[in-house]
């Protein structure tokens, strides 16, 4: 035996809120897809139908239901906050690393190397540990290229 179907009621202010991102065009596509699952199942439109229409799964439309049902439209409409582990060198770490980089490198070295630098900052405690190979992916994001010598015009 089928068990009975349960329709989406949504309020007026719900309702309002999906014209608004189906109209608006500033919203993701995942936001703008889960918002017209929500007004197809209002109109009671059948899952697998919906899927067809919108080319998605027929579990993404049940989801999506389940999901307006446990929490309302902005559970349905939005994920929450993935948990994950926090990233181990902080943008004031990467700013610290890049002003060493810039400063005069240590006696006995013309410049800095990628290796005595990540080896600066372990010592510094800057970092606990940082490889060569990060310490040049981040003055690569900086655009910085120590070991060019001549920065202006060509020389031709």
């Amino acid at each position: 035996m089928a068990r009975p179907t349960q329709h989406i009621q949504l309020s007026d202010s719900e309702l309002g809120s999906l014209i608004t991102i189906l109209s608006g065009g500033e919203t993701r596509a995942q936001t703008q897809t889960r918002a017209r699952i929500l007004d197809l199942l209002y109109r009671q439109t059948h899952p697998e139908e919906i899927a067809h229409l919108l080319r998605v799964g027929v579990a993404t439309v049940f989801n999506v239901k389940s999901r307006y049902f446990e929490g309302g439209l902005e559970r349905a409409l939005y994920d929450l906050p993935r948990s994950g582990k926090p990233p181990r060198i902080t943008p004031q770490n990467k700013a610290a690393i890049t002003a060493l980089a810039c400063s005069d490198a240590p006696l006995g070295h013309v410049r800095w190397t990628l290796r005595l630098l990540a080896d600066k900052c372990v010592e510094l405690q800057l970092v606990e540990a940082i490889s060569h190979n990060e310490v040049g992916a981040i003055l690569k994001k900086t655009n910085f290229a120590q070991t060019v010598r001549n920065l202006g015009a060509s020389a031709r």
